[in-house]
C-alpha cells in the first residue's frame, strides 16, 4: 500500500471520537509512509485526516472540484491540490491515484463515494480493498442493510465479503494488505442466492 483514498465527512459529527480517529488515521498513514488521497478540504473530518498526516510528515494529495473550492475551503498546506471540474472526475482521480479506500463517518457524499467505489469493485473495474472504519458503531445499520441485500437475493455473499469492516486502524491496514479480490461475476442467476 503506497496510497490510500479516504472518504469522510466535511463535518466533525456529534462525538469527538470521530475527529480523534480521523486525526489518528492520518498520523498512522504518515508513519507507515502511505500517501493520503482525499477530497482536498480543510473542514470537518476531511481536514482532521489531512492535518493528522501532514503534522506527522506525510504526503497528502487533495482532489477538489472548482465549484467546492469556496464552500469546502481548500486546504492550503497540502503536498498537492488537484482541481477538477466535476464530482465524477474527483472520484475517478481519487481511484486512479490509490491502492485502496478507507471510509470514515460522513453523510450523503461519503456514502455516494463509497457505493460508487464498491460498485466499481463488484463490476471488476478495480481490485482494490475497501474498508469501513466503523468508529463507535457508526456503520452498524449500513452493515445490516448490506446483509439484508444478501439475504433477499440482491447481492452475492462473495460480493458482500468484498466489504471489509473494522473499528481499529491497524487492523484496517492489515486487512487491506491481505485483501484478495473475488474472481466471480456480479450477476445473480435465477434461483441463485
Amino acid at each position: 500500500m503506497k496510497s490510500i483514498t479516504v472518504f469522510c465527512g466535511s463535518s466533525f459529527g456529534s462525538d469527538d471520537v470521530f475527529k480523534e480517529q480521523a486525526t489518528l488515521l492520518g498520523q498512522t498513514l504518515a508513519k507507515q509512509d502511505i500517501q493520503l488521497i482525499y477530497g482536498g478540504a480543510d473542514v470537518g473530518l476531511m481536514g482532521a485526516v489531512a492535518d493528522g498526516a501532514l503534522h506527522s510528515g506525510g504526503k497528502v494529495i487533495g482532489i477538489l472540484p472548482h465549484f467546492l473550492q469556496s464552500k469546502e475551503i481548500a486546504h492550503k498546506q497540502l503536498t498537492e491540490l488537484i482541481l477538477v471540474e466535476t464530482m465524477h472526475e474527483r472520484k475517478t482521480k481519487m481511484n486512479d491515484l490509490c491502492d485502496g479506500v478507507i471510509v470514515l463517518p460522513g453523510g450523503y457524499g461519503t456514502l455516494e463515494e463509497f457505493f460508487e467505489m464498491i460498485t466499481w469493485a463488484q463490476l471488476g473495474l478495480h481490485k482494490k480493498p475497501i474498508v469501513l472504519l466503523n468508529i463507535d458503531g457508526f456503520y452498524d445499520d449500513l452493515i445490516k442493510l448490506v446483509q439484508t441485500m444478501v439475504d433477499k437475493g440482491f447481492l452475492k455473499q462473495i460480493n458482500r465479503e468484498m466489504l471489509l469492516i473494522s473499528d481499529n486502524i491497524d487492523e484496517v491496514l492489515e486487512m487491506m494488505r491481505n485483501y484478495k479480490a473475488p474472481t466471480v461475476g456480479k450477476w445473480i442467476s435465477k434461483g441463485e442466492v
